[in-house]
């Protein structure tokens, strides 16, 4: 991993892995943006971090839905930075505790995860573009899942197919292939990255998970990788290796 101090943005930080994700890089010394739709919320979490944790972190406002936000948040580093080193696409949601069986489930939960999950996003990762482009050894990171494996979900003992979210994160998966090869060329490194299970909101703090720190450390790995990691792009990786698309 880099030594050098990098400027990093991490998108629905304010609770959960993406909290201590930011917690563990501000740490380590760099310059970290932690990233909320609710000001409040992310103003409070930032005060925690420093009093708790004494660390140190910048906050920005940003709706990963709303386009304008994203755009506003982009200036704000923009102006105090100039660049931006990594970005981790952490934002999401699931709506578990919504009935998403195949055969009956609201097309209007799947349009609600796909706007945050993906289409989400892809705005706040191309609206950023410019900005990662000046910054030094870029990283575009994303934190998936294996639910998100269609390799993992077709086989026979499979479970937790739950359809909103696991198409909107698959889909996102696939967006990560796309882009990696596109900007590969560019000196980018465009990975993602499932901490494994992990006893978060997302699921209802369900028992026998990860905690939010293990999964974070992992994730921390993928946002400062090296110049010499230069071959670590289109990626899908777990904490046991290499993970199936």
């Amino acid at each position: 991993m880099s030594s050098d101090r990098r400027t990093i943005l991490v998108t629905g930080s304010n609770s959960g892995i993406g909290f201590d994700l930011v917690r563990l890089l501000a740490s380590r010394g760099h310059v970290v943006y932690l990233a909320a739709r609710n000001e409040s919320s992310g103003k409070e979490a930032q005060q925690i971090l420093e009093r708790e944790h004494h660390v140190q972190v910048k906050f920005v406002q940003l709706d990963v839905t709303d386009l304008k936000s994203v755009q506003a948040a982009k200036e704000s580093i923009e102006r105090d930075e100039g660049k931006l080193d990594v970005l981790v696409n952490n934002a999401g949601i699931s709506l578990m505790d919504q009935p998403q069986n195949a055969s009956t489930i609201d097309i209007s939960l799947i349009r609600k995860t796909f706007e945050v999950n993906f289409y989400g996003m892809i705005q706040t990762t191309q609206t950023f573009l410019p900005l990662l482009r000046q910054g030094t050894n870029p990283v575009i990171l994303l934190n998936s899942t294996s639910m998100a494996s269609n390799t993992f979900q077709s086989r026979p003992d499979s479970s937790l197919h739950v359809v909103a979210y696991n198409t909107s994160k698959a889909a996102a998966n696939s967006y990560v292939i796309a882009l990696a090869h596109e900007l590969g060329a560019d000196g980018f490194r465009v990975n993602a990255v499932t901490p494994g299970f992990t006893s978060t909101k997302l699921n209802g703090y369900a028992e026998g998970g990860k905690t939010t720190e293990e999964a974070a450390e992992l994730l921390a790995e993928w946002a400062l990788l090296s110049p010499e990691d230069n071959q670590k792009t289109g990626l899908f990786w777990s904490d046991k290796g290499e993970f199936p698309w």
